[in-house]
């Protein structure tokens, strides 16, 4: 509980926070003695006036492409430029650090052979941008604190590594069309999650899948659940409901998720198909 109260940023947790923050003020300054606000300098960069000034206090952790870009822009004569391989390397340290109630989970899921996970309320976080992410946290009740908010977002986008891991673990996703229709964080920000989830419906090891909002019979309206084979041959199940997890490992209940896993898949669109209906869905925004 009192991780909870009291919340690391991922700076903190690998001590990195000496860095940020000289980093932040640097960039500060530079922009000052430039004329610029934080929201012109946003602009100029991509990102906007609250994240601006999360990096110049280093509580949240600068991007690369935002020091590389501030050093031009505000004419810094190569000085940003220099910080960015120890800001590179900072990041490759960075540790998750999951809320209590769900590490057991983000430990199974880091070594899971195979992973199928189904969601009706939301994106799961496999897939989530990192915008999209925030736009999550920051609608949490009761509210988070910025600090909070950035680290779950960075513990977030690093689950997503599992992706870039040889041999990666076979993965497969259904999702309620609802879902996609939730434009949760903007248009904006609606339009790049779509983008995302067709560069990471076409991997390999992927296969995403759409259950439409017509179909007439759903086999799990109890709610999202996820299924792991660990340990070579052992499966088991996550459900998750207002932060309550449960980690199911009796192999009777394991199996009844097993088979409403089949009808979904069975009953939503094709792989190919549901990345169709994702990439019109992307045109009309």
């Amino acid at each position: 509980m009192t991780d909870e109260r009291r919340p690391e940023t991922p700076a903190e947790a690998d001590g990195t926070t000496g860095l940020l923050t000289a980093l932040g003020k640097m960039m500060k300054l530079l922009r000052e003695r430039k004329g610029l606000t934080q929201k012109d300098f946003g602009q100029l960069v991509g990102y906007g006036p609250d994240a601006i000034s999360a990096m110049e206090r280093g509580v949240r952790t600068m991007r690369p492409e935002v020091l590389e870009k501030a050093d031009e822009l505000l004419d810094a004569g190569g000085l940003l430029l220099q910080a960015v391989p120890e800001l590179r390397e900072a990041m490759s340290r960075v540790r998750t650090r999951h809320p209590e109630w769900y590490r057991g989970y983000a430990a199974l899921e880091a070594e899971a052979k195979t992973l199928h996970v189904y969601s009706n309320q939301l994106v799961p976080g496999l897939l989530q941008t990192e915008d999209y992410a925030r736009a999550v946290f920051a609608q949490w009740r009761p509210l988070l604190d910025e600090e909070t908010i950035e680290k779950r977002v960075a513990d977030r986008m690093a689950r997503q590594r599992v992706f870039e891991l040889w041999p990666s673990p076979t993965c497969s996703f259904v999702l309620d069309e609802s879902v996609l229709l939730r434009p949760i964080g903007g248009r904006s920000v609606h339009a790049e999650l779509l983008e995302h989830l067709l560069r990471i419906g076409n991997l390999r090891t992927v296969e995403l899948q759409v259950m439409p909002m017509e179909r007439e019979e759903q086999p799990s309206l109890d709610g999202p659940f996820n299924l792991l084979t660990v340990r070579k041959v052992e499966q088991v199940a996550y459900v998750e409901i207002h932060t309550y997890p449960r980690l199911i490992t009796d192999a009777e209940e394991v199996g009844v998720l097993r088979e409403r896993y089949g009808l979904l898949r069975a009953q939503s669109l094709t792989p190919s198909e549901s990345l169709d209906l994702i990439g019109k869905m992307r045109g009309r925004l």
